[in-house]
């Protein structure tokens, strides 16, 4: 008796929930590979402006930032210590002028938009940051400057 003619070999079932999973998913990279061919915009559109103030920061011997109005020339505010978000925030539009070869000279833009959203702009580079992206304590450090320098009290200082 021959043993070799009767071994079965294994069947291979093909998992249908698996099968349906595979085909959602390719569906789902070509949807998304269309829509980027095509030239969709996946960003909602952007409120209208509501107010906004040019400002200029300089960096301190001391390591301090100096904010300054660009229509006054004015210091308004003035942040001492580590101030991470703002300092990561202004060396990455820095930046940016830097590899363009733009120099510091045009003021960056803070705006308010009527839905209650915080951009700061470079109209230089055209590159900009949506603030509120990043929490309401970080988008409160620029916030705090719409008005600051604007009345009799001292500038903000943290």
């Amino acid at each position: 008796m021959n043993t070799l003619n009767n071994t079965r070999r294994p069947q291979r079932h093909l998992n249908l929930p698996m099968a349906w999973i595979g085909v959602v998913l390719l569906a789902v990279l070509v949807a998304v590979g269309l829509a980027r061919w095509s030239g969709l915009d996946p960003r909602s559109p952007d409120a209208a402006v509501q107010w906004q103030r040019a400002l200029h920061f300089a960096d301190l011997p001391g390591g301090d930032i100096n904010v300054l109005d660009a229509d006054s020339r004015q210091s308004v505010a003035r942040f001492s210590g580590e101030q991470g978000f703002l300092r990561s925030t202004l060396r990455a539009l820095a930046r940016e002028r830097q590899r363009e070869k733009i120099g510091t000279e045009a003021p960056f833009l803070l705006i308010g938009r009527t839905d209650g959203r915080l951009t700061l702009l470079d109209p230089a580079t055209q590159q900009r940051i949506d603030l509120e992206s990043f929490g309401p304590s970080n988008a409160a450090v620029f916030a705090s400057l719409r008005l600051a320098g604007t009345s009799p009290s001292a500038p903000v200082a943290r």
